[in-house]
């Protein structure tokens, strides 16, 4: 296995719905220190690793994925639940879950619609997929509220779900909440190439940002010194989009507006340089770790790129040609002088 699906494999076994991303923080953290790169862990528990106090380019990827929180219990022990992110339910119906609880406790269980059986229920097929209308089955013997709150479980806990990851003999890499562990895969082992002595010689410094999913993972964190922004998330696949799962993605455009045009065209240029199989988008309904640093008035020039994600939001997949595609032109736009005020 390439290390980079390595490090996507290994990623992706650890739960990190926005809220609770602490032990793949860890988990990122431990793998720069052991390669000798300096890191330092923002006030929000982000992950800042390399140049740390004169870095001039910073590599954005956030960690933190989609998931659910406890709201409540009802009163046959089955529980409800807030999404964190921008979860799809009917993608997500009958997905196994863990419901984490105070003290380590963990529960297992399954997202459901409100009365599930099709033998009980003739409109389970057409019934709208919404919160209101779905619970989580927990796998202990409960069936009323009383019970579930003697286990332990109450408001707040976190719910998330399983990834499923499978790397094919094909290539292709499928799981739940490649946006953006797979961005994050292709920065880690961008950063391990680099090595503490290239990170420094080319005044960058690697962000793994933790509030992505929930809007402002990089309104803070980002070092003073920063001038160029260089966010690395999914790029992707759909109707009227250009973007392969083989290739990496450029973004020129998303809801927030343009991404700087002087990167991007840098970006083309050693991408067609170095033969990186990548592709210009527009994405419509997307947003960014680089719209949520320039909001909060961070003085830089922001591009986007990643590589391409099938399913975004739902059973998602890329391929090993994208992911390595996404890291070298990283490795490619950290490296090229040109590049550098």
């Amino acid at each position: 296995m390439d290390r980079i699906v390595e490090i996507l494999s290994s990623l992706s076994a650890i739960l990190s719905p926005s809220g609770m991303t602490d032990l793949a923080i860890r988990h990122l953290e431990t793998m720069a220190s052991s390669a000798g790169i300096p890191t330092r862990l923002t006030n929000k528990g982000g992950l800042l690793a390399g140049s740390l106090d004169d870095a001039d380019l910073v590599v954005s990827g956030h960690v933190d994925t989609l998931g659910a929180m406890v709201s409540g219990i009802n009163g046959d022990g089955t529980l409800t639940f807030s999404r964190i992110g921008g979860v799809i339910l009917p993608s997500f119906e009958a997905e196994y879950v863990t419901v984490l609880g105070a003290g380590g406790k963990t529960w297992r269980g399954t997202l459901l619609l409100n009365n599930p059986a099709a033998h009980m229920n003739r409109e389970a097929g057409s019934t709208e997929r919404k919160q209101e209308n779905m619970h989580i089955r927990l796998d202990a013997e409960v069936s009323k509220k009383e019970e579930a709150e003697a286990l332990g479980v109450s408001t707040g806990d976190f719910v998330c779900f399983d990834p499923r990851f499978e790397y094919t003999d094909t290539g292709f890499v499928k799981s739940r909440f490649l946006d953006d562990k797979a961005g994050c895969a292709a920065m880690m082992d961008a950063l391990l190439s680099l090595g503490p002595e290239g990170v420094a010689k080319a005044r960058t410094c690697f962000f793994f940002t933790n509030f992505e999913e929930v809007g402002h993972g990089a309104s803070a964190g980002i070092p003073r010194s920063c001038t160029r922004m260089l966010v690395t998330d999914m790029g992707v696949i759909g109707e009227k989009a250009s973007g392969v799962e083989t290739a990496v993605s450029i973004c020129v455009k998303d809801a927030n507006g343009p991404y700087d045009l002087g990167m991007r065209r840098e970006l083309t240029a050693l991408a067609e340089k170095n033969r990186i199989p990548y592709r210009l988008d527009v994405f419509p309904f997307y947003g960014s770790d680089g719209q949520s640093a320039l909001a909060a008035g961070n003085d830089i020039r922001v591009a986007l790129i990643g590589p391409g994600v099938s399913a975004s939001h739902g059973m998602e997949r890329t391929h090993l040609k994208g992911l390595a595609a996404t890291r070298d032109l990283i490795l490619a736009y950290v490296k090229a002088e040109g590049c550098r005020l």
